[in-house]
């Protein structure tokens, strides 16, 4: 494959975006960018810091302010904030109940999407998140939208939250996924939606290895037209 091929992977939260775009860019040789933790470090740092998450203008001189690395390693990719290694401590609940209003800011928003375009500008990449193929990669050589009902949705994310010695309620973790695909779907700026070339996958009763297989698939066809 020739050089600057984009693959933009969407979808509301707990679609598995994130397993599946780290595992079809190994198979690609391709360079992963997970925006979303990106989203999650600010907001990490922010409530470490007592930031008014609700202040668009605080959040974006906040994320002035910040360094945010990703490095790709065995674990996975490890993202790393001011030089610390956060990658476990963006996923706590707290992080997870104020990324998407983090998101939503238009400061927060523009920065952000300029600092993953330069990132995508560099290599081959799989990035994923709800607007790249809207938004942040409109002209991605492939663009998937994945989805998958959100009680399969609450399931997945109950299992990775046991993983991580974390318990909570089956009934409560879809409650929070609806709740999350409604702010994200009619935020004002770049809204959660399908851009109108991406091939809709639905995860719901498929496995993360026949996902991953058939985006490279679909990779392959495209660089071969």
């Amino acid at each position: 494959m020739s050089k600057g091929i984009q693959i933009a992977i969407d979808g509301p939260a707990a679609a598995g975006k994130s397993t599946i775009a780290k595992i079809t860019a190994e198979k690609l040789g391709f360079t992963y960018i997970d925006t979303g933790a990106m989203y999650r470090a600010l907001t990490h740092k922010a409530l470490l810091e007592n930031i008014d998450t609700t202040n668009g203008e605080q959040m974006a001189n906040l994320l002035l302010k910040t360094e945010i690395v990703l490095h790709p390693s065995q674990d996975g990719q490890r993202v790393v904030l001011d030089g610390q290694d956060v990658s476990e401590a963006i996923r706590s609940r707290e992080v997870t109940e104020k990324v998407s209003l983090v998101a939503s800011h238009n400061g927060v928003r523009k920065q952000m999407v300029e600092n993953q375009r330069l990132l995508a500008a560099q290599t081959n990449v799989v990035m994923d998140g709800r607007d790249i193929g809207t938004d942040v990669l409109p002209n991605a050589d492939l663009k998937v939208f994945m989805t998958a009902t959100a009680e399969e949705r609450a399931k997945r994310r109950f299992l990775e939250n046991e993983k991580r010695g974390i318990s909570t309620p089956l009934e409560q973790l879809t409650a929070e996924i609806i709740k999350r695909d409604q702010i994200d779907s009619e935020r004002a700026v770049s809204p959660l939606r399908q851009a109108a070339d991406a091939i809709r996958i639905d995860t719901t009763f498929m496995t993360i290895e026949e996902v991953a297989e058939r985006i490279k698939e679909l990779a392959e066809e495209r660089v071969r037209r």
